[in-house]
């Protein structure tokens, strides 16, 4: 169930007696907490005007139906960015029976920041210490007592990938009994601060200004004396508005006379020094234990060794997916022979004879089942058990720390890593993750990059007909051109795309040991999400295929294509068709052609190569991997960047691929280096 705007959140609230939300600084596990609470159930909501999303869930805890909604990730509650704003604008709009924010307790000061933020605003606070494990490992020691006793909040040590501290947390969080209130503040800042505060308090309620939000005068009135810009121009709305800030800027011109500095800056600044004095306070350095993710870490980052470390883990990755895919395949298509078609091929010939319908009901059911089975599950599962894995141990974080420098190259930093990692997964979710990234320069630079980026769909073609028919180092090939073009495109990209790209400050990680049913619940996820859109297209196109083949009608259809696919770039013409459908998704091209090949030879899928030679299946491979996106893709795209920028996008990557690839073809025909 996928929402299409905010009003998601109205339907969780109706359809549930509880609403929590989740908010946090960026890695901190909201993630994890999130997904080990709701089973990996996600909705998403689209704040009105943004392109930020909001993650929804339900769960129960003690027969309680409980909302969840995870807010983006955030170290500050201004309103900067998208995803500050609509983190924001979330929690002031929707009264939340709980707000938890999740704390990182390996970095406790900065993440305090914005609990002190949230017990300003007097939202009904409690905290999960998470990742209270990593802080063992370091030799730290929190005090959680202590912690709640300076902040005023409820406390609950977690482990997140672990579920440790979770049932117990929520149980307090929808307790009848415990009613969570809305926090007071058990700190201050200052004495003359605190008088401001008290007397622009006052004022508004003498006035009764009321913001439309469920916040204190308190509240409010610190908010005015921050000089925090949506409630200086909410005030507009007030007739008293110039009452009102007539006393403010008496207010601001006695905390400057006091501690001379602005009052924004100097309540930033005591807000940062309480959250340090909390943190020291309440933090204690014990014996380290042995600390091996620490030096992995280390090694994984620093230049002469993580750049090794990348191609080895690169090098692993392809090692697994050629001999585990490749042998899995195998086995698949030897089972499915035996035990599956059979079975299929009597029910067909009892429906519908020796037709040419049983021919094409063949096609969908028997052919084009197999074809599914044999590509999804030896390659797209492995490949996303894999992905998972380098998420869970933390890898990914060091591989964006290490690769920041190198990626300026291109007009990016390191936190663009991440949707380009993801994109190796699948393109969609990758550019979505482009939000992260500050300005439109970058994004519209990183989904460009996205586009060329071998997603697991791509890379399950790559090895399933390239290294499975021609070896792994043609494969290998492929994915090195790919590379090429990737940085090639951004270098290109950022000399000739106009502004400059922001810097960015990104929080490091240790390693961490994988939680073995974290990665078994995200690869089930996304494999689940793979078959359940994918089989009924891969049936339906097979049998459309299986129809079009049996009936005559693919020649006609296919010699239009002819001047591109079979005079440039040398391939059969049934290899066009299968490559218009593959626009639906990418691993089609090859569902289609080993069902083309099993219609031709028989249910072995290692006759591939009886229906194109070694030099067209490299060039069918090589276009498929960069021609065109997914229609997934391309819908996201468009809503990311709009029409004018995803028609550029579309047309740069169609024209690049086919004088490109045409090339590649001719050139191997000459050198003979297939033959």
């Amino acid at each position: 169930m996928t929402g299409k705007d905010i009003h998601e959140i109205e339907s969780l609230r109706e359809r549930t007696s509880h609403l929590i939300a989740l908010a946090g600084n960026p890695n901190v596990g909201k993630s994890s907490i999130f997904n080990n609470l709701t089973g990996l159930g996600v909705m998403a909501a689209n704040y009105p005007g943004k392109t930020v999303e909001l993650n929804l869930g339900t769960t129960k805890i003690n027969g309680t139906s409980i909302g969840i909604i995870d807010l983006p990730g955030i170290y500050s509650f201004g309103c900067i960015s998208d995803d500050q704003y609509v983190a924001r604008q979330t929690l002031l709009e929707w009264s939340f029976d709980t707000v938890i924010m999740v704390i990182d307790a390996t970095n406790l000061a900065r993440n305090l920041y914005m609990l002190l933020q949230l017990i300003d605003m007097g939202f009904p606070v409690i905290v999960a210490l998470n990742l209270i494990d990593e802080a063992d490992k370091a030799g730290l020691r929190i005090e959680v007592e202590k912690l709640e006793e300076l902040t005023g909040v409820k406390v609950f040590a977690t482990a997140a990938v672990r579920g440790q501290g979770i049932e117990e947390m929520m149980r307090h969080a929808v307790a009848p009994e415990c009613s969570v209130g809305h926090c007071a503040r058990k700190y201050t800042y200052g004495s003359v601060v605190e008088e401001e505060i008290a007397r622009i308090s006052s004022l508004l309620k003498k006035l009764a200004v009321r913001f439309p939000f469920p916040l204190s005068e308190n509240a409010c009135a610190l908010l005015l004396l921050e000089g925090d810009a949506q409630f200086l121009e909410l005030l507009e709305e007030f007739p008293a508005r110039e009452e009102i800030l007539v006393e403010l800027a008496r207010s601001w011109r006695a905390i400057k006379d006091v501690h001379g500095e602005d009052a924004t800056l100097w309540i930033i600044r005591e807000r940062h020094g309480i959250a340090g004095t909390i943190a020291a306070a309440v933090q204690s350095c014990r014996a380290r234990k042995s600390r091996n993710d620490n030096t992995l870490w280390k090694l994984s980052t620093n230049p002469v060794t993580g750049f090794p470390i990348l191609l080895g883990v690169f090098a692993a990755i392809l090692l697994v997916l050629f001999n585990g895919g490749n042998w899995l395949a195998s086995v698949l298509d030897r089972l499915w022979s035996g035990f599956c078609s059979p079975p299929i091929s009597s029910v067909i010939h009892a429906i519908a004879g020796d037709s040419m319908w049983a021919k094409v009901l063949s096609w969908g059911f028997d052919d084009g089942l197999l074809a599914a089975v044999s590509v999804g599950i030896p390659y797209v599962l492995i490949f996303y058990i894999i992905l998972s894995f380098l998420e869970d141990t933390g890898y990914l974080n060091s591989a964006a720390f290490l690769l920041d420098r190198a990626l300026h190259t291109v007009g990016l930093h390191g936190k663009a890593f991440i949707p380009l990692a993801a994109a190796i997964g699948c393109n969609v979710p990758a550019v979505v993750g482009t939000r992260i990234l500050s300005s439109k320069r970058e994004r519209i630079i990183a989904i460009f990059l996205i586009v060329l980026v071998a997603c697991s769909a791509r890379i399950a073609v790559i090895i399933g007909a390239v290294s499975r028919f021609l070896g792994w180092q043609w494969a290998l090939v492929i994915f090195l051109i790919d590379i090429s073009i990737v940085i090639v495109s951004g270098i290109l990209m950022n000399r000739h795309t106009g502004g400059e790209s922001e810097g960015f400050v990104m929080e490091v990680f240790p390693l961490r040991s994988p939680h073995l049913m974290t990665v078994l619940k995200k690869t089930w996820t996304r494999f689940a999400d793979f078959v359940l859109i994918a089989t009924p297209i891969v049936v339906v196109g097979s049998l459309v295929l299986g129809y079009l083949y049996e009936s005559g009608h693919i020649w006609s259809l296919s010699r239009p294509l002819a001047p591109v696919f079979e005079h440039w770039l040398g391939l059969p013409h049934f290899a066009g068709l299968t490559l218009i459908f593959a626009v639906l998704r990418k691993e089609l091209a090859l569902q289609f052609l080993v069902t083309l090949a099993m219609a031709h030879q028989g249910h072995s899928i290692d006759n591939l190569l009886l229906i194109m030679t070694k030099e067209q299946l490299f060039t069918f491979t090589l276009f498929n991997t960069l021609y065109l996106p997914c229609l997934a893709t391309i819908a996201v795209i468009q809503r990311e960047l709009g029409f004018r920028w995803t028609c550029a996008i579309l047309m740069a990557t169609l024209t690049f691929t086919i004088v490109f690839v045409g090339i590649v073809h001719h050139l191997l025909m000459l050198t003979g280096l297939l033959s």
